[in-house]
C-alpha cells in the first residue's frame, strides 16, 4: 500500500509498505522505474543531485532504506536477503514488474544481491563505490590493505557501544566522515552534514545503521553462504568508482567480471573519493542517464 504525503518542489514524499516494513520514499518523474539506493549513514538525500536529472527520462524512486531516517526501524531484517526483498516488494507495490536498480556503498551491496536474487525484476544494474559483497567479505579477512581500511567494521561488532560513542559527538563524527574524507571538499556544506545528523538522531536510526554490518559479518551469514556461488548477473551492468576512494582498496576492482555475464562497464572517476554521486554529481548524472537510456 502506498501513502502519499507532502509535496516539495518537484519531489513527492510517500510511504510504501513492503515486506512488513514501511519505507519512506522520494519520487519524481514518469516512465521506466529507476530505484536509487543510498549507503551507510546516509538517506535519500544523498541522491539529491541525481533525482531531478534522471526524472527527465524516468520515474525515480529513492527510498530511505530499512532503519534509516523516516522508514521503519525494526529490530531485525538487516541481512542482504531481507533488504533485497524490501526493494523487490517496493517495485511491485509501485506497479512495476521491472526496474533499473542503482546503488551506492551499502545500497550497492543490496543492488548486487538484488541482481542475483531477482534477475527477472531487474532491467539494468549500476553500482557506485561498492564491491560485490562476497568479494568484499573475502577481502576483509584476506587482503591486508582492505583490512586496514575496514578496521572500523570490527569496532562496530560490539553491541551498543559504537552508537553510544558516536551519539556523543555526532556532528563532528559526520563532518569527518563526509566533509573531511571527501576528495572534492566542496561536495558537502555544513547544511548537508546537518541533514545527515538530523536523520541519524531519529530514535533507533544509528543502531539500525550498525545492524547492517553486524548482520553482514555474523557467523550465520557466513554459514549460509558456505560453498554457495550466486548465479551470474545477466543484466547490463555499470560500475562507477572514485579513483581516490580511501575506504575501498583498488584490488576490489579485480575480477569484477566473474559476477556478470552481461555487458559490463567499469569506469573510474579521477580526483574523486568514496562519495561519488555527491563529489561529482554532474558526471554521475550524465553516466547514469547514458547507461540507463541505452536499453
Amino acid at each position: 500500500m502506498t501513502y502519499a504525503t507532502t509535496i516539495q518542489p518537484g519531489w513527492q514524499h510517500q510511504f510504501v509498505k513492503t515486506n512488513q516494513v514501511r519505507l519512506h520514499c522520494v519520487t519524481q518523474g514518469e516512465g521506466e522505474l529507476v530505484v536509487l539506493l543510498h549507503g551507510f549513514l546516509e538517506f535519500w538525500y544523498s541522491w539529491r543531485h541525481q533525482i531531478p536529472a534522471l526524472a527527465k527520462q524516468f520515474r525515480v524512486v529513492v527510498p530511505d532504506l530499512r532503519g534509516y531516517n523516516d522508514s521503519d526501524k525494526p529490530n531485525g531484517g538487516y541481512d542482504l536477503d531481507t533488504l533485497a526483498q524490501d526493494i523487490y516488494g517496493l517495485i511491485q507495490e509501485l506497479g512495476y514488474s521491472q526496474a533499473h536498480v542503482v546503488g551506492h556503498d551499502w545500497g550497492g551491496a543490496i543492488a548486487w544481491h538484488f541482481a542475483h536474487r531477482f534477475p527477472h525484476a531487474l532491467n539494468r544494474l549500476a553500482v557506485l563505490g561498492a564491491p560485490h559483497p562476497e568479494q568484499f567479505r573475502q577481502a576483509v579477512i584476506s587482503n591486508f590493505d582492505q583490512l586496514k581500511r575496514s578496521w572500523y567494521l570490527l569496532a562496530l561488532q560490539v553491541p551498543a557501544l559504537p552508537e553510544w560513542l558516536i551519539q556523543q559527538n555526532l556532528s563532528n563524527f559526520l563532518a569527518n566522515v563526509f566533509q573531511r574524507q571527501a576528495v572534492r571538499k566542496g561536495a558537502f556544506s555544513s547544511n548537508d552534514t546537518e541533514m545527515y545528523r538530523a536523520a541519524l538522531q531519529k530514535p533507533g536510526a544509528l543502531t539500525a545503521a550498525m545492524s547492517y554490518y553486524r548482520q553482514f559479518f555474523a557467523p550465520q551469514s557466513w554459514l549460509k553462504l558456505w560453498n554457495k556461488s550466486p548465479l551470474p548477473i545477466t543484466s547490463p551492468t555499470l560500475i562507477l568508482w572514485g579513483e581516490e576512494d580511501t575506504l575501498l582498496s583498488h584490488s576490489l576492482l579485480e575480477g569484477m567480471g566473474k559476477w556478470v555475464v552481461a555487458p559490463l562497464q567499469l569506469k573510474q572517476v579521477p580526483h574523486c573519493g568514496h562519495w561519488i554521486q555527491q563529489e561529482v554529481p554532474s558526471t554521475v548524472s550524465r553516466e547514469l542517464t547514458s547507461f540507463l537510456c541505452a536499453g
